[in-house]
């Protein structure tokens, strides 16, 4: 884990906004510029999923598919078995939703270092409604032999993840959202793939969580401060393959754990916490995502309060583990 917890911005309560597929166009670009092998596919969502920028600097490395994600996959296969190193970028209910079959026979299965971005993730999507809010993605992806899973927790995290997703071998995913969000790390803060951050320390509990949320678990767990509870926040970015040395060092020093995320509590980060903690260090711990329901109408907040993810909830999950240890 990299405990360099001075690297959040100095006021966590007046900060920026941006969306996480701000950072992941950002990154294709970056990614592009570093490495001529990087080509960027999309389905028809080009400035949706911020590939326009990429397609507007590299017009020769970028295919519009169209509406077609399964052969969007297989297409990027090919590509990719041929030197390319390929993004496919497209709604997450689209891709991986849809072409999760193509994604596992012909990119996770032959190894190739294909990389899909799931844009418009999470209930944040608001008023597209639950066809368009992905909540089973990470689950989907974490369970495919070889795919290297990451989510990040805001736009400037995004863009580093892009860029080191396109450097890892293999085949990878990236999660990103729609909404503008809360940007509460710097260009100083480090990210390597499978090394989870210290964001804050702590003693009484630790939230280990991923995505937007994180800024959420960072003001519950400031307020929690003044009731003298002392909450470690760990950014575990990277699902697959979870920094599992850094969710157990969390929970011997702290004997309770809270996972947050915005996503079903089945099968996403909670579960492969759950699974750590089983293996190596069982301590309690609650779960902060979606429980077991589908998406719905509305605006970004109200439904993030409407799912029980926002600061009061986070607060409840850690007094009620508090009870457990």
């Amino acid at each position: 884990m990299i405990n360099k917890n001075a690297y959040l911005i100095e006021n966590l309560l007046n900060p920026e906004k941006a969306p996480t597929r701000d950072g992941y166009g950002r990154g294709l670009v970056e990614a592009g510029e570093k490495d001529p092998r990087v080509v960027v596919l999309c389905a028809d969502l080009t400035e949706s999923t911020r590939s326009h920028w990429f397609a507007e600097k590299f017009p020769e490395r970028f295919i519009q598919v169209g509406v077609a994600e399964q052969n969007m996959a297989t297409l990027a296969a090919g590509l990719a078995n041929y030197g390319k190193i390929p993004f496919i970028s497209s709604y997450a209910t689209f891709s991986p939703g849809r072409n999760n079959e193509q994604i596992r026979t012909t990119i996770s299965l032959n190894n190739v270092p294909v990389k899909i971005c799931g844009a418009h993730a999470g209930i944040s999507v608001g008023p597209d409604g639950a066809t368009h809010q992905a909540l089973e993605d990470i689950a989907l992806m974490r369970v495919q032999p070889r795919m290297t899973v990451v989510v990040p927790c805001d736009a400037v995290e995004a863009k580093k993840a892009t860029a080191a997703i396109a450097a890892r071998p293999g085949p990878g995913y990236i999660r990103v959202g729609r909404e503008k969000s809360w940007v509460f790390t710097t260009e100083k803060t480090p990210f390597e793939i499978s090394k989870a951050i210290l964001l804050r320390d702590g003693k009484d509990a630790a939230i280990i969580g991923c995505g937007m949320l994180l800024y959420n678990a960072l003001l519950a767990a400031e307020e929690l401060s003044k009731e003298g509870i002392d909450v470690m926040v760990v950014n575990s970015h990277t699902v697959k393959p979870i920094d599992a040395e850094a969710v157990v060092s969390a929970a011997k020093k702290t004997g309770a754990v809270v996972s947050v995320e915005e996503h079903q509590v089945a099968g996403g980060l909670g579960s492969a916490v759950a699974e750590v903690l089983a293996k190596n260090y069982p301590v309690p711990q609650e779960f902060i995502g979606t429980q077991d329901r589908f998406g719905e109408s509305g605006e970004a907040e109200e439904l993030i309060e409407a799912f029980s993810m926002s600061v009061s909830h986070i607060k409840n999950a850690i007094l009620k583990v508090l009870k457990r240890k």
